[in-house]
């Protein structure tokens, strides 16, 4: 199995390291990822320069862009195969409910996963790294899993590790995504030249953390794990907004 690995915290963070060293064995790991953090790129694509990419010491491919730019320069360029899985993380922190649309972690699995190939997104949630090793040995089970018994080849995986030692692990539960509040307010600052900047306020916390979300099963010790999709189509809406459409009260002007 040939496996593609990337991230959104960088190529030298210490999550991408141990999923790396955590998939040796189990397949031929490339990894290309950024290099530079760029938690909370969402699903972007840098289309306003060129790409660099160079190879790190440590035989990791580096591009000079986001996670999405990473995976997509991967398989459309830059690797002259086209891997059996795409994996992404370990990421520094939860990315539950809301914070699957801004991750960065999520994005490169879905750049995999939009190529047509299944795709594993594995988050920490605990910050600093904290049980990272525990966490990677998590990951290595689920890829274990999912290549003794694939899943549908557009399988795309939201999956997050609570951060606890080994022996407090419930094992791995199907959840959907939670809700989290809104965010909270910006962290108005100045900056040299006496003008006001804005710090982006940290997110919400958990609205709906009912049984069966990622929220809840991470709070009670279970490794969250969340089937996505990529279709946006609003299906219950399709036929409520051709009749919004078609009503004379709507203009035409």
């Amino acid at each position: 199995m040939k496996i593609l690995v990337s991230n959104d915290d960088g190529y030298s963070a210490a999550g991408i390291e141990a999923l790396a060293h955590a998939l040796e064995g189990l397949g031929d790991i490339t990894v290309v990822a950024p290099e530079v953090n760029h938690s909370g790129a969402s699903n972007s694509l840098t289309l306003n320069r060129p790409l660099s990419v160079r190879q790190a010491k440590n035989g990791f491919y580096v591009v000079n862009g986001t996670p999405s730019d990473c995976v997509h320069v991967a398989l459309t360029g830059l690797l002259d195969f086209k891997p059996d899985l795409v994996v992404s993380g370990i990421n520094n922190g939860a990315n539950m409910g809301d914070d699957t649309i801004y991750s960065g972690t999520v994005a490169a699995a879905v750049e995999g996963h939009l190529f047509g190939i299944p795709a594993i997104a594995f988050s920490l949630t605990q910050r600093r790294w904290e049980y990272l090793d525990e966490a990677a040995l998590v990951a290595q089970s689920v890829v274990k899993r999912f290549m003794n018994d694939p899943l549908a080849a557009k399988a795309l995986l939201n999956v997050n590790i609570p951060g606890l030692p080994t022996h407090e692990h419930r094992g791995p539960k199907v959840t959907r995504l939670g809700k989290r509040h809104a965010s909270q307010p910006v962290i108005a600052a100045t900056n040299p030249h006496n003008e006001t900047v804005y710090w982006i306020g940290p997110a919400g916390n958990a609205q709906d953390d009912s049984p069966g979300t990622d929220f809840h099963a991470v709070k009670h010790g279970w490794t969250s794990v969340t089937p996505l999709q990529m279709d946006l189509t609003h299906e219950q809406q399709v036929a409520v907004v051709g009749q919004w459409l078609s009503d004379s009260t709507v203009s035409h002007s």
